[in-house]
């Protein structure tokens, strides 16, 4: 399939790159590692890979709340197809594919339990109790410079500490704004500070506009593969894609040739000067076919007793662990309250540990992993109850759908 243009050659994230330092920036420095022979994108592609936070993804739903089906697509697998479009686009493009494959591998970091049914109920927690906004692009931004810790050569655990141009790739990546022709913002943003709605900004990199593409092409598909196997679509549903479909390729019979095509078409028509797009007619065709997920798929009433199952396993959850905030008292409480939920209590005191100042601490209880943490004490003291919900936020939004069922379970069971 490969056009083999390499029109973007002279704009790749590569050390011949004007803003190559900036790309590259991190903010603390990383720990070397001697012979590696590794480049910055490589070192944070693998980071994310050994991270916790990635591992959970097979276990988080995409679309379809099924954990006991195999073949239904999750958050780790449409994470993996994301990577295939998107470093096949880049390598075409003549991008930097290490680049690319971090975005990718990252994007979705950010996701809550339970799909977008669980995120939009931790937004609606966020609103009421801190004013703001939650969307998983910002909370993945979070994830990799605040939560997630790996440990170095020493057994210290310390912060991700990305690089720039990956985390900005992870915060941009939002997919479902309809527009073509991507082009990368001009300004280098401080990206905690001034993102803070979602698609506000354009990605800094042309590697984070082909994963942000990409991502789109990548769900329609797979998605509908999905409600086929779950009976979600009817025979006339199903006639009327296809009939979409070969309208504008008559021998497009199933989505891994219209994913094919629209790959290929990113490929013969982008360019520095139109930027990352496909043409008018494949742009029509995912747009429809975006409709028309949204249409019988993602508005589909047989999706509502799962949207309420994970508003109430998510609330409940938020509820009894808000009813434990003691101020600085916070971490001895939790522990107390583990002899009745060891599980949801007992394991959240010992995350929380890891992020408040030491001096919070009971030391005769502190997990052995906790003192050797050398990471961002991002909850202080527990000063405020505003800074412990957002820790309830950051840890619920962290769970596997499975943990956050098993928690919920312990609530219920007496």
């Amino acid at each position: 399939m490969s056009i083999n243009n390499a029109k973007f050659i002279n704009e790749a994230a590569t050390p011949a790159h004007p803003d190559w330092e900036k790309l590259t920036a991190r903010q603390e420095p990383l720990y070397s590692k001697q012979n590696d022979c590794r480049n910055a994108f490589e070192r944070d592609y693998t980071r994310i890979l050994h991270s916790l936070a990635y591992r959970r993804l097979k276990h988080k739903t995409q679309v379809f709340f099924n954990i006991e089906n195999d073949h239904i697509c999750t958050r780790m697998e449409h994470v993996s197809h994301v990577e295939s479009v998107s470093t096949t686009i880049a390598k075409d493009l003549g991008l930097s594919v290490e680049l690319t494959r971090a975005i990718a591998i990252g994007h979705d970091l950010g996701h809550a339990p339970f799909g977008h049914q669980g995120e939009r109920e931790l937004n609606a927690l966020s609103k009421q109790y801190l004013g703001k906004s939650f969307f998983h692009e910002k909370n993945g931004l979070h994830f990799v410079d605040d939560i997630e810790l790996l440990e170095d050569d020493y057994r210290i655990f310390r912060n991700l500490d990305l690089t720039y141009a990956v985390r900005d790739g992870i915060i941009s990546h939002c997919g479902e704004v309809d527009e073509n022709g991507l082009r990368p913002r001009k300004e280098y943003i401080d990206l905690t500070a001034d993102y803070n709605e979602v698609g506000r900004y354009a990605p800094y990199t042309w590697e984070g506009c082909v994963v942000k593409l990409s991502d789109k092409i990548a769900y329609v598909g797979r998605d509908i593969e999905d409600a086929i196997r779950l009976k979600f679509l009817s025979r006339e549903n199903i006639d009327s894609l296809t009939d979409l479909a070969r309208a504008y390729d008559k021998n497009a019979i199933n989505t891994t040739v219209i994913i094919h095509n629209m790959i290929y078409d990113v490929c013969r028509n982008s360019s520095p000067e139109r930027g990352v797009c496909l043409s008018e007619t494949f742009f029509e065709q995912l747009k429809e076919v975006k409709d028309f997920n949204y249409k019988y798929i993602y508005r589909n009433k047989r999706l509502e007793p799962f949207t309420q199952y994970a508003k109430v396993v998510i609330g409940q959850l938020f509820a009894v662990l808000l009813d434990a905030y003691r101020g600085e008292e916070t971490l001895s409480e939790l522990r107390r309250q583990a002899e009745i939920y060891p599980e949801l209590m007992g394991a959240f005191a010992g995350w929380l540990s890891k992020y408040c100042d030491p001096a919070c601490n009971l030391f005769d209880n502190t997990d052995a992993k906790t003192v050797k943490c050398c990471n961002r004490k991002i909850y202080g003291r527990l000063e405020t109850e505003n800074v412990y919900v957002q820790a309830i936020l950051d840890y619920i939004s962290g769970m596997s759908d499975n943990y956050a069922i098993k928690v919920f379970n312990e609530l219920i069971t007496y």
